[in-house]
């Protein structure tokens, strides 16, 4: 899913080929997309894009007259920058915006149609899909503690929930975990003054850092190759693979569809966490640390192989 860093380059990508330029129209590849009926799309056509905005993980394009267009690109939507008046790409073109400039397409991978446009009218409209979390890079470490002790929850789901902080997702929530050194399943209330602290500067340094290597990387073009699963991230998307601070292997925890990865050293103080599917199946073989998992793993690598059972030459199958 399209976090906060990369939400804001694609905003700074948008700003830079259609701010001041007119929409000539919007060509849905499916009726669904778009998930309002009033006011009707066409109001939108010949309208000039006054400016762009941030709503969460939503791309707010900004027309005259007070219309807003909300893109949601939800877990595997995109959008791609393409000559004017582009064909869609027919599995997985969803929409595309027409400019003199340039042709705005958005697709979405996979068969779960749940990326969409939204047409509002004035900042009233608009503001009724802001789910109200808070921009983590424009408050102050005061309003970011009482945010976090208003409902006590795990940090993994305080950090992703978008009623309590804005913009971030499963990657970048495991990136300012690992680098605050704290557990994903702790609980906020817990949490001591140093530790919120830390959590906080942690997530403004995280989401800026990235901001800044996602800009690079587009180097002045529209960003391609979005995706959860980036090089340089500490943690995320890196089962298995040694820790950058400290070697020791990755693991994760996995619900429904969502992964958490963490290091057992870094954070949680040598405890590997449950895995519910995994420490189910397994019990009283599931590792408890990461000092056991060493252990079964150094062992097994040291056990001879059992050889595989021969026929005998010649012999047929059993009667």
């Amino acid at each position: 899913m399209p976090e906060l860093p990369d939400v804001v380059v694609y905003i700074e990508a948008l700003d830079a080929r259609i701010r001041g330029v007119r929409l000539e129209r919007v060509r849905l590849a499916s009726p669904f997309v778009l998930r309002s009926v009033n006011p009707p799309l066409a109001m939108a056509h010949g309208r000039t894009v006054t400016g762009l905005r941030r709503l969460g993980k939503r791309i707010i394009i900004e027309l005259e007259g007070g219309l807003f267009l909300l893109v949601h690109l939800m877990i595997a939507g995109r959008l791609h920058w393409k000559r004017t008046g582009a064909k869609l790409p027919g599995r997985i073109g969803l929409a595309a915006l027409d400019f003199p400039t340039g042709t705005l397409v958005m697709t979405e991978a996979g068969t779960k149609r749940r990326a969409s446009i939204h047409l509002v009218q004035g900042e009233a409209a608009l503001s009724t899909h802001d789910p109200g979390g808070l921009e983590v890079l424009e408050t102050d470490l005061a309003a970011f503690r009482a945010a976090l002790a208003a409902e006590n929850h795990t940090l993994k789901r305080a950090l992703t929930d978008p009623r309590i902080l804005s913009g971030i997702g499963n990657a970048y929530a495991d990136e300012i975990l690992h680098r605050a050194r704290l557990s994903p399943v702790r609980p906020t209330r817990q949490l001591t003054d140093d530790e919120i602290a830390r959590l906080f500067e942690a997530a403004r340094s995280t989401l800026t850092e990235w901001c800044e290597r996602l800009r690079r990387q587009a180097g002045g073009e529209f960003p391609e190759g979005v995706t959860a699963f980036r090089e340089g991230m500490a943690v995320h998307g890196r089962y298995g693979k040694p820790c950058a601070e400290c070697g020791t292997p990755v693991q994760r925890i996995v619900h429904a569809e969502n992964e958490t990865n963490y290091c057992p050293r870094c954070q949680t103080g040598g405890r590997l966490l449950a895995d519910r599917a995994l420490s189910r199946l397994l019990r009283q073989d599931w590792p408890r640390t990461i000092e056991e998992l060493e252990e079964r793993s150094a062992f097994r690598a040291a056990s001879p192989a059992r050889p595989r059972p021969t026929r005998p030459s010649g012999s047929g199958p059993p009667a």
